[in-house]
């Protein structure tokens, strides 16, 4: 148990990334390694979720893509991701918003935070 917290601890330790929740805009730069050639690809999108602690948390962004929902779960631990950009702040009040799912058009917007 004592290797698994320092590894949860030391190696897997990216604070280098915003502060944001269920509700939030965000861009993701991913590497995508495709034969021997690396490039990065941006998925941007509305977190939908967020769960786990520490070296397990992941996050779920959910964007439309002609027309069709198309949902990608993060690691926070992924060497993959190269950063994450806040776009825009959304007022929910749940940490899940797995409703958005059902709703189209204009009934699937968020607010915006006011700050």
């Amino acid at each position: 148990m004592e290797q698994i917290k320092f590894v949860e601890n030391e190696l897997v330790n990216r604070g280098d990334f915003p502060a944001f929740s269920a509700g939030d805009t965000v861009t993701v730069h991913y590497k995508i390694k495709e034969g021997n050639k690396e490039r990065t690809q941006l998925f941007k999108g509305l977190v939908i979720q967020r769960r786990g602690k520490k070296g397990t948390e992941t996050f779920t962004v959910r964007k439309m893509s002609s027309g069709i929902g198309v949902e990608r779960v993060f690691p926070f631990a992924s060497p993959a991701i190269e950063k994450i950009e806040l776009n825009k702040e959304g007022a929910v009040r749940r940490a899940r918003i797995f409703y958005l799912r059902g709703l189209t058009g204009k009934k699937a917007r968020i607010k915006e935070k006011r700050s």
